[in-house]
């Protein structure tokens, strides 16, 4: 199998953007940065690199940009003496920004237990909370062995 071309990785990275706009209502451009951040080669592009590469407009790109920094998936950096912001995907990106929403499973967990004990047991409403606390607390016991398997398979 040889180095796929430009055209195979923008269709790649049109199927990452076609995943995250369906699947978490990303507008299809952070998407198709994400992707495209995923394959390039070098893997530190710049503004002017990703904007060529993907099609965004410079505006649209600096939202996707800042979007994809403060959620952790993408770091901006620069080179010593050079004036050029670039934007990159580390190799643990992926498992950190997952780890950040696991442990939004574990903080909502801890709500649904406030509200089993606010709500009692019986009642159709303290049902409703039961259900959800059980399943995120089912979750939250099951990750950190999940996590400590990857860590230790690395």
């Amino acid at each position: 199998m040889g180095e796929p071309d430009l055209e195979e990785l923008r269709a790649w990275s049109e199927q990452v953007a076609t995943f995250f706009a369906s699947m978490a209502g990303w507008p299809p451009i952070t998407g198709r940065v994400l992707g495209w951040l995923m394959v390039c080669d070098p893997a530190e592009q710049s503004a002017a690199d990703i904007v060529e590469a993907t099609g965004a407009s410079r505006a649209s790109l600096t939202s996707t940009m800042r979007m994809l920094v403060a959620s952790g998936m993408v770091r901006r950096l620069t080179r010593a003496g050079g004036r050029t912001t670039y934007f990159r995907i580390d190799d643990n990106a992926w498992s950190q920004v997952l780890r950040q929403r696991f442990q939004l499973v574990a903080a909502f967990a801890k709500i649904t237990g406030d509200g089993v004990q606010l709500l009692g047991e019986g009642s159709p409403r303290s049902a409703r909370v039961r259900a959800a606390h059980d399943i995120f607390r089912w979750f939250d016991q099951e990750i950190e062995p999940l996590w400590r398997r990857y860590e230790a398979g690395r």
